[in-house]
C-alpha cells in the first residue's frame, strides 16, 4: 500500500491539507463564479497558424503545438504524440450545458497526423472528451493509449481496446518512447458516486534524445523536485498557469501561474549545469472554469518569471495552434541521473 492509495480501492493525496468540499461549499463557489469577471467573447485570444509536419517529423527533431487548455501536440522524433485530446465544444456530460469553448481548438481533430500515442492524464470532463476518444479510436486505429490506474474502465466503452495505465513513478516502454506516469496533486470524478475511483497524474517522456514532462492537472505539492531528479533534465516542461481562484477552493486541485513558475524551479533545480528547458503554459484561456479573469495567468506567469530572474526566452506563452520547435536533445547521456 503506497501513501496515495487508500484502504477503500480509492485514490488520495498524500499530503496534508486536502479537502473534502460539501454542499455549502459548492453554493458558495457556484456564488463566487457568478461575481465574477464577465467571459470574453468567443475567439478572443491570438490564434496561429500551426506548423505541423505530415506525417511525421524529422528523427532528430521536437516540435510542440499548442492546441488549446491542456492539449499539446508532440513531434517527437518520428513519433506523433497528443496530450489530454479534448475537441469538444463544451467540458461536459452534454453538449447542451456546461463550460462552453472560448476558442477553438488551434488545430482541428481532422488535422491530426497520424498519431503513435495519447497520454490522458485522468478523467476530468476538461480532459477525457468522449466524444474526441471515439473519433481518435476510428481515425488512428494504431495509436497506444496511456493512463493512470483506474481509468482503462472510462475509455473501453468508448472504443479503446488496451489502455496501459500507470501508477505514480511506474515506467513503460511504449513505441520507443519511455513513459513515467509522475505524481500530481487533484482528484477524479466523472459522476457523483466514482470519486476517486481512478488516479490522475502527470507524465514524463524520453525518446529521440529528448525529455519531456507534461505535468496534467494539478495543485502544487512537494515532489516536483523529485519528479525532475527521477526523469530531468528536461527539454520542454508543460504547466498548468490558469483555473487557480478562488484559492480557498482550488489550492489543493489547481495551482496557480506563481505556483507553476516555482514547480518550473522545483524541477530544474536538480540539475544546476544543464541548460534551462523551455516551459509552455497549459490549461487557460479555453474554458472558463474558475473565477479569475481568463487573461490573467498569462500577465501573473510573466511577471513571476521575470521577478524570479528567469531567461524570458525560456516562458513559451502560446497563441492558439501555434507551433514551436524545441531546441536541445542528445544534450544529456541517456542514463545520466541524480543518484536516488
Amino acid at each position: 500500500m503506497t501513501p496515495h492509495h487508500g484502504p477503500d480501492g480509492r485514490f488520495r493525496n498524500p499530503w496534508p491539507g486536502n479537502i473534502n468540499p460539501g454542499l455549502g461549499d459548492l453554493l458558495r463557489l457556484l456564488r463566487e463564479r457568478r461575481r465574477a469577471a464577465p467571459t470574453p467573447p468567443h475567439g478572443s485570444f491570438p490564434v496561429a497558424e500551426p506548423a505541423v509536419v505530415y506525417p511525421r517529423g524529422d528523427a532528430g527533431a521536437l516540435s510542440a503545438t499548442w492546441v488549446g487548455h491542456s492539449t499539446v501536440l508532440l513531434q517527437l522524433g518520428n513519433l506523433n504524440v497528443i496530450t489530454d485530446p479534448v475537441f469538444s465544444p463544451r467540458a461536459f456530460p452534454v453538449q447542451w450545458a456546461g463550460p462552453r469553448r472560448v476558442m477553438d481548438p488551434g488545430l482541428p481533430l481532422d488535422a491530426l497526423p497520424p498519431l503513435d500515442l495519447i497520454l490522458l492524464s485522468h478523467n476530468h470532463y476538461d480532459h477525457l472528451d468522449r466524444p474526441a476518444v471515439k473519433r481518435l479510436v476510428s481515425m488512428h486505429p494504431d495509436a497506444a493509449w496511456v493512463g493512470p490506474l483506474g481509468l482503462a474502465r472510462y475509455v473501453r466503452p468508448w472504443g479503446v481496446r488496451s489502455l496501459i495505465e500507470l501508477d505514480w513513478w511506474q515506467e513503460a516502454s511504449i513505441k520507443g518512447v519511455r513513459v513515467t506516469g509522475t505524481p500530481a496533486r487533484h482528484f477524479s470524478a466523472r459522476g457523483f458516486r466514482d470519486r476517486n475511483r481512478s488516479l490522475w497524474c502527470g507524465f514524463a517522456l524520453e525518446s529521440a534524445g529528448f525529455r519531456l514532462y507534461f505535468a496534467g492537472d494539478s495543485a502544487y505539492h512537494p515532489e516536483f523536485g523529485e519528479i525532475g531528479r527521477r526523469c530531468g533534465p528536461f527539454d520542454l516542461m508543460m504547466i498548468p498557469i490558469g483555473a487557480y481562484d478562488p484559492r480557498w477552493f482550488m489550492q489543493v486541485v489547481h495551482m496557480n501561474a506563481e505556483e507553476a513558475v516555482r514547480v518550473y524551479q522545483d524541477v530544474v533545480a536538480a540539475y544546476p549545469g544543464a541548460t534551462l528547458p523551455l516551459m509552455v503554459g497549459i490549461h487557460w484561456g479555453t474554458f472558463r472554469l474558475t473565477t479569475e479573469p481568463m487573461d490573467e495567468p498569462p500577465r501573473r506567469a510573466a511577471a513571476q518569471w521575470s521577478e524570479a530572474g528567469l531567461d524570458p526566452e525560456q516562458l513559451w506563452i502560446a497563441k492558439f495552434g501555434e507551433t514551436r520547435e524545441v531546441k536541445g536533445g542528445l544534450r544529456y547521456p541517456r542514463d545520466q541521473r541524480l543518484e536516488l
